[in-house]
């Protein structure tokens, strides 16, 4: 838990607070982070959990020459030349700080010091830290020192705020641009006045170049020490300039001269209102806020486990159930609430208020939220009442601001007999009039990634129709895998993906054929509750031209099997969800992509025990698996962007190729480059030798022989 990273800096807020949420009610203690790297000699680490009862002991560790694993953290402090130290900055976070107890200056040629650095590199080494209750280590913190030494003058007096700035009219402004640390020689900067000759041999040939090295004025190409003798031309020593460094064509480049403010007069304008304090507006993802900074929680999943302070984000939806194993009865939120602990000031993004209003629910029958007793029976059962069973919220927004929130808070009394195991439902629902809030899946064409939006027409009081959203499903596996157990997911636009679970069959099953297709028939049909599809990513629900209708490829009953006592037939055990998508155009470089027709089709499958050997056919009571199937494939639809061929081009086919046997326009084909059944030159050649023999034909032929004919008359 400790390890996990935030990578958005947006949400590296909200992963701390859950983090140390998470280990407040676990009652464990945890480093965050658990790995840090020293480049100084200070480094610090936050403590989260109880730390009452915790040492802190650091030690020097290496990795291991076989294996290269660092071994496990150990109590046992060493003496190491860091001095730690811990502040308690809340109830149960502390602040664990390292000190390197050195100096850090590097070692001179004939210097005895001990405590000085005699490498560059002065401290590197690896420190372990662990958080120890008795002799049990509970947590540990690994860090990497890297630590240079730092180059200080031989000259360095005491520190002058004092400050001359050069003309920039005869000297440029920043002589030594990398001269980035005061009165301290900076590392390859060799204009540094604060490097002693020693320091500057230790990176005289790496020398940082350009302008930020110090080079801002390098000499113009005319001046006669500036070309060599390898790349000099003839006539340059006499047509080169010996001029002064200092008189340099880049002096004052950046000199603007004094600048002079106009001074205000009368006038007879309104004067400018300067504009009001901006007010934290939400945007979707962003934290609730209460009136007093705090945020909003309601107990939520994170990693798969329950935390009761989790932060309410904006336009989030979000319904979870939490298990609790009660031994007592709750005495502390969120099991044992108040309605007055539970009305209270939330910013409403504008600048004001809103307060949540709260009705309570008595639960008739609590017994649905005890999922398991355990231990045994006592003669004398304990009635905890109004025990909080469920919170749900509702949060009615409007642009970028919240105009009201409604809790509803059932309660229910809860027999404690030995052990109970107590199931509680939590939710958060934000409504934008009388729609929830859905996120879109892209604006306005589908993104990849996104899950595909459904829909379903709904019959407003008006008698006016609006779509309400639904989601598209696969199945996805969970635990044991079986079909009554497995939860389903979206199907993401653009994602190809195949999905299951297993259905438990027994022979006896054979027998009731009926009552198992109509079994497996709406175990696939709550997968795809959608009657309609958005075209686009951000779909309006009144407007009813951006749906589309799905098609559904039914079973043909006529083509049925009739069943038998040892078979059934006509069972659907696959469902394929074929999706057609265009690209309609791009907005910002990103592809737009539109749905043009989505279809769900079903594949059968038959169950059959005749001839079998195996024991589910044998005996009546033993069962099988039997897997049932989802799918989705998306296809892109090409766009010809080629223009309209005419009746002619179409009807015209003497010098097409690719419907004429005879292809006139590659009647020289072997004597290109395109054609590759032999070398070129070759090729080359027999052509040649193809055009003499036709030209020699040419010549002794017969227009040739009546031409001599005629000469031999005269």
């Amino acid at each position: 838990m400790a390890d996990v990273l935030c990578v958005s800096p947006s949400l590296q807020v909200l992963c701390v607070l859950m983090l140390f949420t998470w280990a407040h009610t676990q009652n464990v203690v945890v480093f965050q982070p658990s790995y840090l790297t020293a480049p100084g000699p200070v480094v610090s680490a936050l403590l989260l959990g109880n730390t009452s009862g915790v040492s802190l002991s650091v030690r020097t560790v290496s990795p291991s020459n076989t294996t290269g694993s660092i071994g496990p953290p150990s109590c046992a402090a060493e003496v190491t030349q860091w001095v730690l130290t811990r502040e308690q900055v809340g109830k149960t976070v502390e602040r664990v700080q390292l000190s390197l107890e050195r100096s850090l200056h590097l070692c001179g040629e004939n210097e005895t010091d001990p405590d000085c650095c005699s490498n560059p590199l002065c401290v590197l080494e690896t420190l372990q830290v662990s958080a120890c209750v008795g002799d049990t280590p509970q947590a540990s913190l690994l860090i990497q020192a890297k630590i240079h030494a730092l180059l200080v003058p031989a000259n360095a007096g005491p520190a002058d705020n004092k400050t001359t700035i050069p003309n920039p009219v005869y000297q440029p402004l920043g002589p030594c641009p990398c001269d980035l640390t005061f009165r301290a020689c900076d590392v390859r900067c060799c204009c540094d006045k604060d490097c002693s000759n020693e320091d500057l041999t230790l990176f005289a040939s790496h020398c940082l170049p350009g302008p930020f090295g110090g080079q801002v004025s390098p000499p113009p190409d005319y001046q006669c020490s500036v070309q060599s003798a390898e790349n000099t031309p003839d006539w340059f020593p006499f047509l080169c300039v010996h001029s002064p460094p200092k008189n340099n064509p880049f002096l004052g480049l950046f000199y603007r001269g004094n600048v002079v403010k106009s001074k205000p007069g009368p006038t007879f304008q309104r004067p400018m209102l300067s504009a009001p304090a901006l007010v934290n507006v939400y945007v979707e993802g962003s934290p609730i806020l209460t009136l007093n900074d705090q945020y909003l929680t309601i107990p939520q999943k994170v990693f798969g486990q329950c935390v009761n302070n989790a932060p309410v984000a904006f336009l989030k939806n979000f319904q979870v159930e939490c298990v609790t194993p009660l031994h007592t009865c709750p005495t502390e939120p969120p099991l044992q609430t108040l309605p007055e602990d539970l009305r209270i000031p939330v910013k409403n993004g504008e600048g004001g208020d809103v307060i949540v209003e709260v009705t309570d629910e008595v639960a008739i029958d609590p017994s649905q939220s005890i999922s398991n007793t355990n231990g045994a029976a006592s003669s004398e059962s304990l009635m905890c009442e109004n025990v909080t069973l469920a919170l749900d919220y509702q949060f009615f927004w409007k642009e970028n601001s919240i105009t009201n929130i409604t809790l509803t808070r059932t309660v229910g009394a809860v027999p404690l007999n030995g052990s109970v195991v107590l199931t509680t439902r939590y939710s958060a629902v934000f409504i934008n009039g009388d729609f929830m809030s859905e996120p879109n899946s892209g604006n306005p064409g589908y993104q990849v990634g996104r899950p595909v939006i459904g829909g379903f027409m709904d019959i407003l009081d008006n008698n006016t129709g609006s779509i309400q959203r639904t989601s598209i499903n696969l199945w996805k596996s969970v635990s044991d895998g079986l079909c009554f157990t497995n939860e389903k997911k979206p199907v993401l636009f653009g994602e190809n993906s195949t999905s299951g679970c297993l259905l438990p069959v027994s022979r006896q099953n054979l027998t009731q054929c009926d009552l198992l297709r109509e079994t497996v028939a709406s175990l696939q049909a709550a997968l795809t509750t959608a009657t309609y599809v958005a075209r686009s990513g951000n779909p309006d629900p009144l407007t009813v031209t951006d749906w589309i209708d799905i098609s559904f490829v039914m079973l043909n009953s006529s083509a049925t099997v009739e069943d038998s006592t040892n078979s059934c037939y006509g069972i659907q055990s696959h469902q394929h969800i074929h999706v057609w998508s265009l690209i309609t155009g791009t907005v910002e470089g990103r592809p737009q992509r539109e749905i043009r027709a989505l279809q769900v089709s079903m594949s059968t499958w038959s169950l059959d025990c005749v001839g079998g050997d195996d024991s589910p056919c044998v005996d009546p009571q033993e069962t099988w698996l039997l897997p049932i199937t989802s799918s989705v494939t998306f296809t892109d639809i090409p766009v010809n962007t080629e223009p309209p061929k005419t009746s002619f081009q179409i009807n015209f086919t003497e010098y097409d190729c690719n419907r004429n046997d005879v292809c006139w326009p590659e009647l020289a084909f072997p004597f290109t480059r395109y054609y590759t059944g032999e070398p070129y030159s070759q090729s080359l050649a027999k052509g040649l030798i193809l055009v003499f023999f036709f030209v020699a034909a040419s010549i002794l032929g017969t227009p040739w022989r009546q031409v001599r004919q005629a000469w031999n008359t005269l």
